[in-house]
């Protein structure tokens, strides 16, 4: 331990602790722009600037580490105009349109404006005529207001091992691209979104579809039906103050239904109906030999376009089940417009989702139009459903609760789970064991998978059969698994390996590209506690138990991996390259 002072407090922390975390301990904010706590603390952008008592040399907080007896000022006249001046210089090459913006209120500078007082900028206002580059379909990106602090560089690139951004140029000819100065639509970009979830400005962000949205609630004689994925339920109440974590679930599908939408389904559903498939499947491969092993998962979109971008040889390992979203959008426009008796033509689909790779994946390849018609029309990201709520002056957090529509709508804990990670493999465990020994788990809380460990491994034993699993999420933690299948697979021996979940974004889908600003470890922590306790006060636990997943079957799929569940219930893939013409 390390033993100092931080503007005369004295504070004890471990040795290595940086100054910025240290003065945390004593509850003093020391200002920040680049330092953002998922990532190592690079110094870019020198707001952060402290000095030693009785020193005029100034660090920085975020990269220098304590020492013993070090007594440290964080706050003085100079200090605070060297970072006034650093603020200024910032906003001299930054436009000023932020009426416009759209992290306007969310916007890191603007908030560090506000707090200094600027109200003009003593310098020249000078901007790069930078053009906006849009032919993403997930996210944008607008280099003109980039402050060049190098997070979305370092999410792609040490985080997710993408590298699709890169800085190009040098000094005031610095900017950020795409690798190779392509179109960030032609890139190796994977549309996890994760770049704009750490952009502390807004120079990344999401392609905003609400516009298509109100235009469709509006249009005559459509019917518009909503789906909500698991994680938002416990995001969305962020927008609107509450703690991270808390349950929203029924004043969401009433929102939902203030906005305009005639039926509300809910994703969990089709998380169970994915975990029918999906564990049918993996028994399959396990007990009759139908497919290679391990069987890897297929939830995440962004993770399926690495796949097929990076890991093209594990296709056969892929799970063939759509994601919940798909399956959804085409029991939707199939068995409940046939039972409702709508023309599914006149189905306007929406999905709620905490991911920007999702608004990508609606239209993946032709399978996500195995209704005939294509079976989500819109996703929008739980952001995009706040800034919903707010134009059409719904005060959500007062609503009664109201419950989802039938026969799309009632869930258990294993559709619930699904928002984190290892909840997909916890949800098919509690199953895998069912559809095995057809007998019920006695303990269906499976703690192994559960929590912000990179790389979870695990065994299971299904009826005396030992079942190796591997749970990973964050996608610079992927290759750790893969390669060790790899390896065994060139040297002809035994996978390590049944079954893998995999998951892009860090925590799951709690922390997607499209959730609430400023996720930390803490806030997801605090995100996935709240599903685990919407898992706990569900009425059933396992896929196999939800009566309406019972029904399903019974009156229009037939069974799990039937001929009718396979050509509206999954999909296929094929090697991509990483950069597109």
């Amino acid at each position: 331990m390390v033993n100092l002072k931080i503007n005369g407090k004295p504070v004890q922390v471990e040795a290595g602790t940086s100054i910025l975390d240290a003065a945390k301990k004593v509850n003093i904010k020391i200002p920040t722009l680049c330092y953002n706590p998922d990532l190592p603390p690079w110094a870019a952008c020198g707001i952060c600037i402290v000095r030693m008592e009785g020193s005029p040399k100034m660090v920085r907080a975020c990269t220098t580490p304590v020492a013993e007896n070090m007594s440290v000022i964080t706050h003085d006249p100079e200090i605070v105009a060297v970072r006034r001046t650093v603020i200024e210089l910032i906003l001299s090459n930054h436009p000023n349109d932020c009426l416009q913006c759209p992290r306007n209120g969310s916007c890191e500078l603007q908030t560090l404006a506000a707090e200094f007082g600027i109200r003009e900028v003593p310098f020249e206002h000078f901007l790069k005529d930078l053009p906006i580059d849009d032919t993403n379909p997930s996210i944008i990106l607008n280099p003109q207001k980039c402050v060049r602090c190098g997070r979305c560089v370092k999410v792609c690139q040490e985080m997710q091992n993408v590298w699709a951004i890169e800085f190009l140029g040098r000094g005031e000819k610095g900017r950020i691209a795409p690798a190779a100065d392509v179109a960030l639509g032609e890139s190796p970009c994977i549309k996890c979104g994760q770049c704009a979830a750490h952009c502390p400005v807004g120079a990344i962000y999401e392609h905003d579809d609400t516009v298509t949205v109100w235009n469709g609630l509006q249009k005559e004689g459509m019917h518009a039906v909503v789906q909500i994925a698991p994680a938002v339920r416990v995001a969305l109440g962020e927008e609107f103050g509450l703690e991270p974590g808390e349950l929203v679930t029924g004043k969401i599908y009433a929102a939902l239904r203030r906005l305009g939408f005639k039926t509300v389904f809910d994703t969990n559903f089709s998380a169970d109906l994915t975990i029918m498939e999906e564990g049918t499947e993996l028994v399959k491969r396990l007990t009759e030999g139908k497919g290679e092993i391990p069987l890897i998962t297929s939830c995440c979109p962004a993770w399926v376009d690495y796949m097929e971008k990076y890991y093209a040889d594990m296709i056969p390992n892929f799970s063939t089940a759509k994601s919940p979203q798909q399956m959804m959008g085409a029991m939707i426009k199939t068995y409940w417009a046939e039972k409702s008796g709508v023309d599914p033509a006149k189905v306007f689909s929406v999905s709620v989702m905490p991911c920007t790779a999702k608004k990508w994946e609606t239209g993946r390849n032709d399978d996500m139009k195995s209704s005939g018609f294509k079976d989500v029309d819109v996703s929008i990201t739980t952001r995009e459903l706040a800034r919903m709520i707010k134009q059409a002056g719904i005060d959500i957090l007062n609503l009664q609760e109201e419950p989802a529509d039938n026969p799309l709508g009632p869930y258990t804990g294993a559709g619930t789970i699904f928002g984190a990670t290892g909840g997909v493999m916890e949800a098919a465990v509690r199953t895998a064991y069912h559809l095995v020994t057809k007998k019920e788990l006695g303990d269906v809380n499976f703690m192994p998978v559960r929590g912000l460990e990179g790389v979870k491994e695990a065994e299971v034993d299904i009826n005396g059969t030992k079942i190796r699993i591997a749970v990973a999420h964050q996608m610079g933690n992927i290759a750790a698994v893969l390669d060790k299948i790899r390896a065994a697979k060139a040297e002809g021996k035994e996978v390590p390996y049944h079954f893998v979940e995999v998951m892009a974004c860090r925590g799951g889908c709690i922390s997607g590209g499209g959730q609430p600003y400023g996720a930390t470890d803490e806030i997801r922590a605090k995100r996935m506690a709240g599903l685990y306790v919407d898992d706990v006060e569900s009425e059933y636990r396992c896929s196999h138990q939800n009566p309406y997943i019972k029904q399903v079957y019974a009156e229009f799929l037939g069974e799990p991996n039937s001929h009718k569940a396979h050509e509206l219930l999954h999909t296929h893939y094929v090697p991509r390259p990483l950069y597109m013409k």
